[in-house]
This record gives structure tokens, sequence and C-alpha cells, in this order.
């Protein structure tokens, strides 16, 4: 059964002071599902993707053609404010960026500026939060820590529970191991398996066999432009267009 549509991207183009960094992308992800962005750097899948939560913006001399509907609703359109665009869609960086407060701190952060206040709901949130994404064993009895004595790993998986603090719908991941060992690779990767069956994910990735191993579905941008879109399975077993082929078998990139 096909599940319901909650990103819809039609034909967007975008420009950095009128240089197009990415052109007539058209693309739909399926509530629950994993959107994997694969491609050489400076193709335009980082960019793509803060196009879905509007974090572009802040940069001058930008500009947009076409629409990405989220809920079948345009996120340009004035009834959707930047504020309410993010509480909806979450980010997690390359480079993991906890504040420099303690681990709950870190996680209560983002529920205080929403206007939440009740110390119960706020520690029940920390503790869910941090059980979601497999820390509270590790943290439990250090709270009132700096999180900036955790390790790399540990730090990017509560920025993904800060990130979930606040009831996102759609999560947007740059990235999110590329700075990490083996091990914390792993974790993420489950992590973001986990995840998917509360919340909608697109993942940027440089590493093929992480695209392979979390997404349903897998894009490959080359130059801005998306040349090819399909089930995980048939882009890295028999993809369509001859460039994937040979992106996906290391002949560029």
């Amino acid at each position: 059964m096909k599940k319901e549509t909650k990103i819809t991207v039609d034909n967007l183009s975008f420009s950095y002071s009128g240089k197009k960094a990415v052109e007539d992308i058209s693309i739909e992800v399926e509530t629950n599902s994993v959107l994997a962005l694969i491609g050489p750097s400076g193709c335009g899948k980082s960019t793509f993707l803060r196009c879905i939560n509007r974090m572009n913006d802040i940069i001058p001399g930008i500009s947009y053609n076409g629409d990405i509907k989220i809920d079948d609703k345009s996120i340009f359109s004035n009834e959707y404010d930047i504020t309410s665009l993010r509480r909806k869609v979450g980010m997690v960086f390359q480079k993991s960026n906890p504040f420099p407060k303690t681990i709950a701190d870190n996680i209560a952060y983002g529920m205080r500026v929403n206007g939440i206040k009740d110390k119960y709901v706020i520690e029940n949130k920390i503790e869910e939060t941090l059980k979601a994404t497999a820390l509270w064993d590790e943290v439990k009895d250090r709270l009132n820590d700096s999180a900036m004595t955790l390790s790399g790993g540990q730090q990017q998986r509560l920025c993904i529970a800060r990130t979930i603090a606040i009831e996102p719908e759609i999560i947007l991941m740059d990235e999110p191991a590329s700075a990490l060992d083996p091990v914390s690779t792993l974790k993420i990767e489950e992590l973001v398996q986990d995840l998917k069956k509360k919340y909608t994910i697109v993942i940027v990735t440089h590493n093929m066999q992480q695209a392979a191993r979390v997404s349903d579905i897998t894009a490959f941008f080359y130059i801005g432009k998306l040349i090819e879109i399909d089930s995980t399975e048939k882009i890295f077993t028999n993809p369509s267009n001859e460039m994937t082929e040979n992106y996906i078998t290391g002949k560029f990139g």
C-alpha cells in the first residue's frame, strides 16, 4: 500500500546571486521513509536539503523558482512562517554542534524557546529523547555534565535528541556521520532506521554503502541536476542512467 506523500518538490530551482545551484528538481518523499541524496561534492545536495526548511534564506542574493510542499501546503506561502516551518522540519548538521550547556539543557533549550515551562514535561522529554537516540544508558547519571564532555558520536546523537525534542515531522540530515568513527557511524545508521517509524528523513551522504543501508529511495545529483531517483535497491543494482552507474561504481566522483 502506497504511503502518503509528505514532501512534494515541483520544478525547484535555486540560485545564489543569479548562479543556479540546483535546477528544475522534482521529487516526492513518502511519509515515514528515508530519502538519500548522493552525488559528488558541490553537486547541490546540501543546497537542496536546506531549501526544504528554507535555511538558505539567510544568504543574501538568493532566489527560488518552483515550489516545495509539505502535507500539500507550499512552504513559500504567507501562511507558512519560518519559525513554524523549522519546528516541523528539524536539521542535523555534518559537524555535531551541541550548545555549551549541560546534556539536559541541550534538550530542554528548544522546548523552553517554544514556551514549554513545565519541569515534569521537560524531564520526561529529556529521558524519552535520550532513550530514542540510544543515549540514556550512557548519560543518565551525568545529565548535569557539559555536553562538551561527550564523545563525537555521543554529541551527534545528542544533537538528534535535541532535534526530536520539539517533535518535528521531518528530519534533514547533512552527512551526519561523516566525521565519526565506524562504531559511532553504525549507531547513527541504526538510529535513522529506528527514527523513520515516526519521522520522514532526508539524508545527504557521500558514503554509498550508507545510502544503500539506510534509505528506501535514493536520488543521484550531478552539477545541480537530479539525474535519477528510484528505489535504493534499483539505484544500486540496476540504475537506469549510465551516469548513475558510473558514479556508484566509482568511475568518477
